[in-house]
């Protein structure tokens, strides 16, 4: 039998590190300069076979290129003309960091290469991270000023998590989503030029018009078949990430938090610790890539994945500001005749909240709207045998509010400035220590003392102005706001055990693999529109699980784009997620409301296999497309098909169904109808869609046991 290699292994003599996942190998190289340098990511090969690699070299052989291999973490120094993932100052205006030949440690699934430049007070450590039942290698890095009182400041400009590389292709294509508000996770596949490509958020969140996710190919992979291998950063605020094709034939890229012009200082003594930016490689496709990150996001970043999700009913769509007592009992009384499991109070019961220009920060019950607080609604809403949710902004404050008032030098603001507004808010520094504690005090109060079971936690505009009077080291602001979010968050749980938190940013404008470390889903877009939300939908899938994308049932027309379609349509898209369901139920007809009742409690039946399953994005000519959940061990499918738009004469083709297990016969659940799983895996099966436009299908197998 061939020796069981260990995860993680670092050779002396080679100067080689070796990361092993179940289905990959990341190698990296200690050279006689110190430099840790990228040596291998792909398919595992033993020692043997990564040591007959051939250095590596410049294609053009000229002394006019950079260094032939790629840093782990390149800094701004040496022969090397990319985009330098570190960029340090030192008090005598030297720049770059130069290293002495590296130390390591390794503990369990983790390495640790410790630098230590040659001149300077600087040591750096390039952390890695595998697991045993992930294909995932998770990076960062720390950097500490070693130095003693006498020693000055160290200026740091850029500090990325990682760099990575790819191993010589024919091409490059780059997969990344793009957007905006109301039309998030819009995947993009685009040859790679020969230039560097940069992705970035500048805005203080990940923002709605990119995202830090990415998947690098040789433009021949598909959803099932190819080389892949994708990245994505665990922060929640601005962060940047550079890829760069060389004209000679290298790509590599590197990535961490803040944006250019930025900087930190960091004295003697002090360190400073990157996000998580994680990385794998799959042999199998995009899908194949998505699924591991689905099983490593359920595994090691959901705080609860084990629990199922709850049909959440939200009150916004249906009332917006115009909030009360009474109206929200009978929106919660209709909910739960539905079959919802959470009722969420969304904006405008706090304050002089009539309105979007006043209110925020004052996060009391209107008293108007709530004469006796929230708790009797809270009671009511757990009779009915629901969960009692409240939208909360507590990052954002009015001008017109008390808060502010009391406080105007909390907002995250220059003195010289004029202050934009954006959505007549503007940002409360949480960077500031007095106001992480207000909050803290704020949100604990208000889930104590009313009941609270579920907080959705909005965070609608980006940051402008963005300053710190009287901070030394202001653009510390940019870190620190978002790690406070994050402290607040698990503050919140940890005293809360029963606490669930749905992540939201003017729809899906935060979601990352940092913020739903600390959250159980992400509200995926204010654009509720089934057919909007089919694309929204499958360029979430390519990173997050099912599990956090909460998807609604709404009113018809879609209040963003006017469109008319059948409930059944619009419940069999959101289905594809987290259901939910929002709207004014009490403009419903009975029939819509009997028909609701039982898409809601079908949804119940099939909710483990979206909400844990693997999922598979399907398509088929002629407009129609499908996603398929197969449950962990087989017995248990569940298949979503739309078609938004019919032609005639064109019926759609049968759907091919890859994940069933061709030695196996499946019952249909709803009609007991009997299949071949070797037929529905090569042949396909027939859709029997319904006449016309909006036509949809749920589709529910189980492996048949004679």
């Amino acid at each position: 039998m061939p020796a069981v290699l260990p995860p993680v292994s670092f050779d002396p003599a080679r100067g080689v590190a070796e990361l092993r996942t179940p289905n990959s190998l990341y190698a990296l190289r200690v050279d006689a300069d110190g430099s840790p340098r990228h040596l291998y990511w792909g398919p595992p090969l033993d020692r043997a076979a990564l040591d007959t690699l051939p250095a590596p070299h410049s294609p053009a052989r000229s002394s006019f290129e950079a260094e032939a291999a790629a840093d782990e973490l390149a800094p701004q120094s040496g022969a090397r003309f990319g985009p330098a993932g570190l960029q340090v100052r030192f008090a005598d205006g030297t720049r770059g960091a130069q290293w002495r030949p590296a130390d390591h440690r390794i503990t369990g699934g983790e390495l640790r290469i410790l630098l230590t430049d040659r001149h300077f007070p600087l040591a750096a450590e390039l952390c890695y991270r595998v697991r045993p039942d992930s294909d995932v290698i998770e990076r960062w890095t720390e950097l500490r000023h070693t130095g003693g009182p006498g020693d000055g400041p160290i200026t740091v400009d850029r500090l990325d998590s990682a760099s990575w590389a790819l191993p010589p292709l024919s091409d490059y294509r780059i997969s990344h989503l793009v957007g905006g508000w109301n039309s998030e996770f819009q995947l993009l596949r685009d040859r790679l030029p020969v230039a560097e490509t940069v992705l970035t958020s500048r805005r203080g969140l990940t923002g709605h018009h990119a995202g830090p996710w990415l998947a690098l190919d040789d433009g021949s992979a598909t959803e099932e078949h190819g080389e892949v291998w994708s990245t994505t950063l665990a922060w929640s605020g601005s962060w940047r990430i550079t890829v760069h094709r060389d004209p000679v034939g290298r790509t590599t890229w590197t990535g961490g938090f803040g944006h250019e012009g930025l900087s930190w200082t960091l004295h003697p003594g002090e360190r400073l610790t990157t996000p998580i930016f994680a990385g794998l490689h799959t042999s199998h496709g995009f899908g194949a890539a998505s699924r591991a990150w689905h099983d490593h996001v359920r595994t090691h970043v959901l705080p609860d994945a084990a629990h199922d999700r709850p049909v959440v009913y939200n009150s916004w769509e249906a009332t917006h500001f115009d909030v009360d007592h009474r109206g929200q009992l009978l929106l919660a009384r209709r909910a739960a005749a539905l079959g919802a499991e959470l009722f969420v109070l969304d904006d405008g019961w706090f304050g002089a909240r009539r309105h979007d220009r006043a209110g925020l920060g004052d996060w009391t019950p209107h008293p108007g709207a709530f004469p006796d607080g929230l708790r009797p609604l809270a009671d009511e809403v757990h009779r009915l045998g629901m969960a009692f949710g409240l939208w909360v902004e507590p990052e954002m404050v009015n001008r017109d509010s008390d808060l502010y008032r009391a406080h105007p030098d909390w907002v995250v603001h220059s003195p010289t400035r004029t202050a934009t507004e954006l959505r007549h808010q503007l940002v409360l520094n949480f960077a500031r220590p007095e106001v992480e504690a207000w909050a803290l005090r704020t949100l604990d109060r208000l889930v104590r003392d009313n009941g609270v079971d579920w907080l959705k936690w909005d965070a609608n505009r980006a940051f402008t102005e963005a300053a710190w009077p009287g901070r030394p080291d202001p653009d510390r602001l940019w870190i620190d706001h978002t790690r406070a979010v994050y402290r607040i968050m698990d503050r919140l749980r940890a005293d809360h055990p029963h606490l669930r938190i749905e992540a939201c940013a003017g729809g899906g404008g935060r979601v990352d693999l940092g913020i739903l470390a600390r959250t159980d889903q992400a509200w995926t877009s204010d654009n509720t529109d089934p057919v909007d939300r089919i694309a929204i939908q499958h360029g979430y899938s390519q990173l997050f699980p099912a599990a956090t994308m909460a998807a609604w049932i709404t009113d018809s027309p879609n209040g963003a784009t006017g469109r008319a379609t059948p409930l059944r349509f619009r419940a069999h898209v959101a289905m594809a997620g987290v259901l939910g369901l929002g709207g004014d139920l009490t403009a419903w007809s009975e029939d819509e409301l009997a028909e609701a009742a039982d898409l809601v409690a079908r949804y119940k039946r099939i909710r483990p296999l979206v909400q844990r399953g693997r999922q598979y994005r399907l398509s088929a000519p002629d407009g129609v497309t499908a996603v398929h959940y197969a449950a962990a061990d087989g017995a248990e499918h569940a298949v979503l098909v739309w078609r938004p738009a019919t032609r005639f004469g064109h019926q759609p083709p049968a759907l091919r169904l890859p994940a069933l297990d061709a030695h196996t016969d499946y019952l249909d659940a709803d009609t007991g109808r009997r299949y071949s799983g070797a037929v529905l895996r090569h042949r396909g099966i027939d859709l029997d869609l319904p006449s016309g436009d909006y036509a949809s299908r749920l589709i529910h197998l189980r492996r048949h046991r004679p």
